[in-house]
């Protein structure tokens, strides 16, 4: 099926007879193809249509859109319907305006900042307070709810879980109504290890895809991995993959919209505040700068819930997942973005300061 006419389909499923003004090819994103679609009816918001080759990614986003769009007030784009069409998944949601935060961000002043970077904390405590799970792994969908299949490789979580489809024998998860909020599961050892071999399995699954620049603190990283001893049993909560100034907008010193929220999956709770601290704090400026912008996400949780112990071991999985992309490609922190050498370095640094 051709472009246009793929997105044609989807634009009259979510808009019936409206016609289409222009379409804007965005590029975003290694998986999917994004679209922004603009109607000839000078009152119809523009929408945004993502297309991806796996039906299932699509769904699951749908679901947890509308689930954080109903239970926080993370700012989230509203979608606007998604299905399959050509074999292909899509979902369409409504154009959020703003700036793109990753070209912004280091040209805010360092009050502003501390400001995006609290926000960011605020964001997260509200989606661990708000999702609950009884397992460990990438999210699916089934029965209309959000769940995680425990026979899940962890390594499908790896780089944003882009085939964690399988819905057989998935297990439901709660919202924050559930009767009990404590992050640690306390003396349940089975839990423990549960956790412990789960965090394990997912950084090394890391260590394994990223390049032999890294092969010097490839062990040591994955032997803090293996001391489970060291890792207490966490109640499983949303692990967003991408929440990050890289996925955000912003109007007025102000965030107008996270987009992204593909791939998500369920997680101890410190090994996503360790991932955000990275694409936070570390990613944009200096040693010195990056402290203060820690404390800002930290105070940002703490608004809303306690935070939890952070320990190398969720560092390591945490920088391991995120030094390279979907592609195995090596990511580039900082604006404009560092050498490929200067990214190997700065991820390689991290880690060997962990171990």
């Amino acid at each position: 099926m051709g472009e246009q006419r793929s997105v044609d389909r989807i634009a009259e499923r979510v808009r019936p007879g409206a016609v289409i003004d222009s379409v804007e090819s965005v590029d975003v994103g290694n998986r999917r193809r994004t679209a922004v679609v603009r109607f000839a009816d000078a009152d119809a918001d523009a929408g945004v249509i993502q297309r991806s080759p796996d039906p299932e990614t699509t769904r699951v986003e749908a679901a947890l859109l509308n689930a954080i769009g109903d239970r926080t007030s993370v700012p989230v784009p509203t979608p606007l319907g998604s299905g399959s069409v050509g074999g292909e998944g899509w979902l369409a949601t409504h154009r959020i305006r703003g700036d793109d935060l990753h070209v912004s961000f280091t040209g805010l002043d360092p009050a502003d900042q501390r400001g995006v970077a609290r926000s960011f904390g605020r964001y997260l405590a509200e989606v661990h307070d708000a999702f609950r799970f009884d397992a460990y792994g990438p999210l699916s969908v089934a029965g209309g709810e959000l769940v995680v299949d425990r026979s899940v490789d962890p390594a499908a979580g790896v780089a944003g879980g882009g085939d964690a489809g399988a819905v057989g024998g998935s297990r439901r998860v709660g919202g924050s109504e559930s009767e009990c909020t404590d992050d640690s599961v306390g003396g349940d050892d089975s839990a423990a290890t549960e956790w412990g071999a789960w965090l394990a399995a997912f950084g090394r699954a890391s260590l394994a895809r990223l390049p032999s620049e890294f092969d010097a603190v490839r062990a040591d990283a994955a032997a803090v991995l293996d001391d489970r001893s060291v890792e207490p049993g966490a109640v499983p909560r949303l692990f967003p993959w991408d929440l990050r100034p890289g996925n955000a907008l912003i109007a007025d010193g102000r965030i107008t919209g996270v987009l992204d929220w593909e791939g998500p999956l369920a997680a101890g709770p410190a090994v996503s505040v360790a991932k955000t601290e990275y694409l936070v704090a570390d990613w944009y400026v200096g040693r010195d700068a990056a402290g203060r912008l820690r404390e800002a996400v930290r105070a940002g949780y703490e608004s809303v819930r306690e935070y939890p112990a952070v320990r190398p071991v969720h560092r390591i999985a945490a920088v391991a997942s995120t030094a390279v992309d979907s592609r195995g490609v090596v990511t580039n922190p900082g604006y404009p973005p560092v050498s490929r050498e200067e990214a190997v370095r700065f991820h390689r640094r991290t880690l060997e300061a962990l171990v």
